[in-house]
C-alpha cells in the first residue's frame, strides 16, 4: 500500500490495517478505522480510471476484451502467466489491491463466454 499512495500522504500512513476499495464507483482508495485515503491520492489513479486488468504489464480490460474477440487472448494471458512464474511481476507494489491479476483474466474469459 505504501507504494500506491502519493507523496506526501504516504508519509502519514499510520500502522492501521487498511482495506482497499475495489469498487470503481467508490471515491475511496484505502480505508482504516481512523483514516481514509481517496483514490485521487493514489499513484495508480489514472490507470484505475482506465480499468486496468494487469498493472504490472499495463494490460487494460479493453485490451483483453479485444484480444478475446480477435482470438489473441491466449497469448496475452500466457505472457502474464509466464512472467508471474518467473517472478517478474510486481503485484504487491503495482496493483492498488496488492493482489495478483490472474484470477481477473479468468473472470473476463468466463464473462466473454456467456
Amino acid at each position: 500500500m505504501l507504494h500506491q499512495v502519493q507523496f506526501p500522504d504516504n508519509q502519514d500512513i499510520a500502522g492501521d490495517d487498511y482495506t482497499f476499495c475495489a469498487n470503481r464507483d467508490c471515491s475511496i482508495g484505502y480505508f482504516s478505522l481512523s483514516h481514509v485515503i481517496p483514490k485521487t491520492g493514489l499513484r495508480a489513479f489514472q490507470s484505475s480510471q482506465h480499468e486496468m486488468l494487469c498493472h504490472c504489464f499495463d494490460i487494460s480490460e479493453a485490451t483483453y476484451r479485444s484480444a478475446l474477440a480477435d482470438g489473441s487472448a491466449k497469448a496475452v494471458k500466457a505472457f502474464v502467466v509466464q512472467q508471474t512464474k518467473d517472478k517478474l511481476c510486481a503485484c504487491e507494489s503495482r496493483n492498488p489491491s496488492g493482489r495478483c491479476c490472474l484470477a481477473d483474466f479468468n473472470k473476463m474469459e468466463k464473462a466473454h463466454d456467456c
